[in-house]
């Protein structure tokens, strides 16, 4: 995971070599590509490792040890007792500041690897669409590159002080990537994306902060509690290895010993807070927080309830609760050095979500978007769209939820509302657009809509299938968006560099002059239409699906807006590619090295459209568990 994380800043290194001297342009471009490549094999491979680490579980039932949160757990306990951790793990953790107790902290399960694998694979088309920038090439390469690395580490980080690193480090490449290289609004553009994103930082900063502060000292007692509970009971049931009760305490003691592995070594001295930035162990202590919160608030609605009640035994069922109510409050009020409050948890989650819907965007977040993208080269425009979106989107999957869910379960309803706000927004605004990259960019804002939509579908444990379906299809549309959308704005970049403009109005009858180049837009504008057999559409109709049964008003609104994204689609296809204009009949096709980026993005358009279990088998155990353990909080 190092490996893949650092190589593209290795080869940016060595771009400052003399040996990349003025006047061997072609030398860098092809050393650059060649680092990309590089990158990009070392993904494959540990997606292979990843897949053998999945065949090796999955057959045998127990999908639980695939999730990220157990083998992290297991490597710590292991690292503990001195014990060589599995090779197939694909965990890493390394003490880096023992002083504030951070970790170079690394792993991968299937919603960062399926992500991963796209960053890698887009960076590398990325590279063969930026072989016409002419301009300072040299500087071009080294900040690409560095941005590359800042996209993976952010997708592999499990340490929020090396997660906050990596996501600052791809901010400073994307500006001066769009303010020196971009259209001639560029430094406008550039600053405006800057301030947006510094300010989803500093929210993210302030959160990460909050959390740090919490004081972990009890919570290893307490988990040691968890554990014990679940063994009477699968003790008294007399269940077997396999009984769900069973493994559920076997999990349970798994979890107890690697907080107090952790919790051993990060207490300096005895008396003095034990804090932490590890991201999944902040997990355990939000997903704890939000139970005993859950308990408290059942409690007292049972208390309320048996206030009302009448009959002989009313009395003793309101003592019964009462005193259920105490010993909520009892267990919180002795757990209050790493309780995650009501008050606590919404501020953070506020700041957390806001942060991260700022990158993804979500309206009314989102104006930052449309001008990036205008100005940005046709190449940055493909990593913006393809890569940069969906780290907002992983963001929230990964920590916003996890770490505070009782404040994601009580706002559920208005982060679906602002997801299909962002959805209907979006396609009316594209519609809307004589620009061909900016009717694409807000194209963007309607799709990833229907990320947060998906996301947002929280039901409880009984009915967890509908939101699993949602979370399962926010995903699939974050990485059919991610091949779409990088294939619209590099087919936007191919005609711009021979008509030098992109007023939808002045276009007409390139499919006479162009017909392989238009008849590869039509399949990448089709994908992003959502068509039946392209990859637009598998992500659509789950989320769609897992939000009937959470809200059908959402779910009719979301699915109608599918009509307005053929509309815009389909008259902007009129406009460009039908009819006849006189004025390009001279223009060359598709050249071969736009074929080698444009080719890769259709069949992989094609391919996760009819065939989406090549990314569900692998993906979907880490989104489902994902989705059950969340759920169960309030079950």
């Amino acid at each position: 995971m190092t490996g893949v994380i650092f190589t593209p800043a290795v080869f940016a290194l060595l771009l400052l070599l003399p040996i990349f001297g003025k006047g061997r342009e072609d030398l860098m471009r092809y050393f650059a590509l060649i680092g990309a490549f590089v990158t990009l094999l070392l993904t494959v491979i540990l997606f292979i490792d990843f897949l053998g680490m999945m065949d090796q579980y999955m057959p045998t039932g127990h999908a639980e040890k695939t999730q990220l949160g157990y083998r992290m757990d297991q490597a710590a306990v292991q690292a503990a007792s001195a014990q060589k951790p599995f090779d197939r793990d694909l965990t890493a953790r390394v003490h880096w500041i023992d002083r504030f107790n951070i970790d170079y902290a690394l792993g991968v399960d299937g919603i960062s690897m399926s992500l991963v694998l796209l960053t890698s694979f887009l960076s590398f088309l990325a590279l063969i669409a930026s072989w016409n920038i002419e301009k300072n090439v040299k500087g071009y390469l080294i900040l690409f590159l560095i941005l590359e690395t800042g996209m993976l580490g952010t997708f592999l980080a499990l340490d929020f002080f090396l997660f906050y690193i990596f996501w600052e480090v791809m901010l400073l490449p994307m500006y001066f990537l769009i303010g020196i290289w971009g259209g001639p609004r560029r430094e406008y553009a550039a600053i405006k994306f800057f301030l947006y994103t510094l300010l989803g930082s500093v929210f993210i900063l302030i959160a990460i902060l909050g959390f740090y502060f919490k004081d972990l000292t009890t919570f290893e007692s307490y988990m040691k509690e968890v554990m014990t509970q679940k063994k009477a009971a699968a003790d008294e049931a007399r269940a077997g290895p396999n009984d769900p009760l069973r493994r559920a305490a076997d999990a349970a003691e798994l979890e107890w010993k690697a907080v107090q592995a952790v919790v051993e070594r990060e207490k300096t001295s005895v008396g003095t807070p034990v804090n932490t930035f590890d991201i999944l162990m902040l997990h355990k202590v939000g997903q704890e927080s939000s139970r005993l919160q859950a308990r408290l608030q059942q409690a007292e609605e049972a208390y309320g309830k048996a206030l009302d009640a009448t009959g002989a035994d009313a009395s003793e069922k309101v003592r019964e609760a009462r005193q259920a109510v105490d010993e909520a409050r009892a267990t919180i009020e002795k757990n209050k050095g790493w309780f995650f409050g009501r008050n606590f948890q919404l501020a953070m989650f506020v700041l957390l979500f806001i942060g991260f819907a700022i990158k993804v965007p979500m309206f009314p977040f989102h104006t930052w978007l449309p001008d990036a993208h205008v100005e940005a080269p046709t190449p940055i425009s493909m990593i913006l769209a393809g890569v940069l979106l969906k780290l907002g989107g992983y963001g929230i999957l990964r920590i916003a939820y996890p770490i505070c869910p009782w404040a994601a379960y009580e706002l559920a309803w208005f982060i679906g509302l602002f997801g299909v706000i962002s959805i209907v927004y979006g396609a009316f605004a594209a519609m809307a657009q004589t620009d061909f990259k900016k009717l694409v960019a807000y194209s963007s804002v309607s799709h990833m809509g229907y990320v947060i939509l998906g996301i947002a579908v929280w039901t409880s444990l009984e009915r967890y299938e509908y939101w699993s379906w949602g979370m399962n299809g926010a995903m699939y549309q974050m990485l059919a968006h991610g091949i779409s959308s990088a294939g619209m704005f590099f087919m936007v970049g191919v005609i711009y560099d021979r008509a030098h403009h992109r007023d939808l109005n002045k276009f007409g009858g390139l499919n006479n002059a162009m017909p392989l180049y238009a008849g590869l837009s039509a399949v990448i504008f089709f994908a992003a239409l959502g068509l039946p057999g392209l990859c637009g559409f598998v992500g659509e109709f789950f989320t769609i699906l897992g939000t009937w049964n959470y809200s059908m008003v959402f779910a009719v609104l979301a699915a109608l807006t599918v009509v307005i994204t053929a509309a815009y689609v389909l008259w902007t296809l009129q406009r460009v590619y039908l009819g006849s204009n006189p004025k390009y009949d001279g223009y060359p096709d598709i050249t071969a090295r736009e074929l080698l980026v444009a080719v890769p993005l259709v069949v992989l358009a094609v391919l996760l459209g009819v065939y989406p279990s090549c990314i569900l088998s692998w993906m979907e155990p880490s989104v489902t568990g994902l989705v059950r353990s969340l759920a169960g909080i309030f079950g």
